[in-house]
């Protein structure tokens, strides 16, 4: 009998490194409690697709433009879901905030990754190179990455993991970026469902 595994539909907005992490994470067998079934995309031309799809793993698109307003979207982001028979959902670089409709029909089933410690530079608009700037605007020697279950406050949910990375003389946002990508992102979101999965499919 083949072993029972988590569904993971994972929710992309751009170029999909951090889908790349997850992807080969499965193939190397750092994740073995879940399996990525499905990826949705806000924007039809994310290369994240892409990469899914050389994967052979099965896209969707889910454009906030096509829905008259937002509850519409998420009403068809959530019937896409389920239809998959998702129990988890990874948010990699999604760029669209959710309501907390969306985030209790899911309670504790989706994740997300911040490129920071958490509670620094974390909450509304702190997102993408924002939290490098300000990391480096404030004079922090060290940053990092957060795993965190998702709620309806932006960053607000219960801690999974997180890494630290130091801050080098000579950083821009962009070279910093780069490094909490390698050094904590890569790395903990792998780890964080995998521990996430295999509590899933003990239940």
């Amino acid at each position: 009998m083949a072993e029972k595994k988590a569904k993971i539909t994972v929710l992309v907005s751009g170029g999909g490194t951090n889908l790349q992490a997850i992807l080969d994470a499965e193939k190397s067998g750092i994740i073995n409690s879940g399996e990525v079934s499905l990826v949705i995309s806000n924007k039809s031309d994310a290369y994240a697709l892409t990469r899914a799809a050389n994967a052979g793993v099965k896209t969707a698109v889910v454009s906030k433009k096509d829905y008259p307003d937002a509850k519409e979207f998420e009403k068809k982001l959530i019937e896409t879901i389920d239809s998959n028979g998702t129990d988890l959902i990874v948010l990699a670089g999604f760029m669209v905030i959710l309501s907390e409709n969306f985030t209790r029909h899911y309670d504790h089933k989706i994740i997300n990754i911040h490129p920071s410690l958490i509670p620094s530079f974390c909450g509304e608009g702190f997102y993408g190179l924002r939290v490098h700037e300000a990391a480096l605007a404030k004079g922090v020697k060290v940053t990092g990455a957060t795993v965190h279950f998702v709620n309806e406050i932006p960053d607000g949910g219960e801690i999974i993991m997180q890494k630290a990375v130091y801050i080098e003389d000579g950083d821009t946002p962009e070279i910093l970026q780069r490094r909490v990508m390698e050094q904590a992102e890569w790395q903990i979101l792998p780890e964080s469902i995998e521990k996430v999965c295999s509590k899933i499919i003990c239940k």
